[in-house]
């Protein structure tokens, strides 16, 4: 356990870059960041766990991104054989060719589309994991919600996480 006056100052060193990041932000996200909140954020801080958990988060996040990206190419490279399918099935016949080309790439154009919202949707879930498994964990800042301003502030305090747990922390 590390005595008080190493504790005292790596909260003071928390908390003033923690304001630091702060400052450097919209004054729309500024107002969103009190200083008790941040205050209670560098706290939380002092228990390295947290920074622990958000790599993890992020760790997570990167191979979920990907995943769904490569998803996404399978799906699109499955439909451009489709399509190279169709037109070998008619070749000889141009005006049938023309004809279900453009049916198809309509039906590509609606599928590709709600496989994408999908993808989205899969996104939103993992973004209310996120904030679900920090606020369990006591994190300040984080509980679970849709609002695009609450959720980009809870983004800015994970760069914040980030940025400090690459930091030398004074001991």
């Amino acid at each position: 356990m590390d005595d008080p006056q190493v504790l005292q100052k790596k909260l003071y060193f928390l908390l003033e870059q923690l304001q630091n990041m702060a400052r450097d932000l919209p004054p729309k996200y500024q107002m969103r960041l009190p200083y008790e909140l941040l205050s209670s954020l560098a706290n939380c801080l002092l228990n390295e766990t947290v920074f622990e958990i958000v790599k993890g988060l992020l760790e997570i996040q990167h191979v979920t991104e990907q995943h769904l990206y490569q998803q996404r190419l399978q799906f699109i490279n499955s439909k451009k054989i489709q399509e190279q399918e169709l037109l070998k099935q008619y070749e000889h016949d141009t005006d049938k060719k023309i004809e279900v080309l453009q049916k198809f790439m309509i039906r590509q154009k609606e599928e590709l589309k709600s496989f994408d919202m999908n993808l989205v949707l899969q996104l939103d879930q993992k973004v209310a994991d996120q904030q679900q498994i920090l606020e369990q964990a006591g994190v300040p800042g984080f509980y679970v919600t849709k609002n695009p301003t609450e959720i980009k502030v809870q983004m800015h305090l994970l760069d914040f996480l980030l940025r400090l747990s690459r930091m030398p922390i004074p001991v």
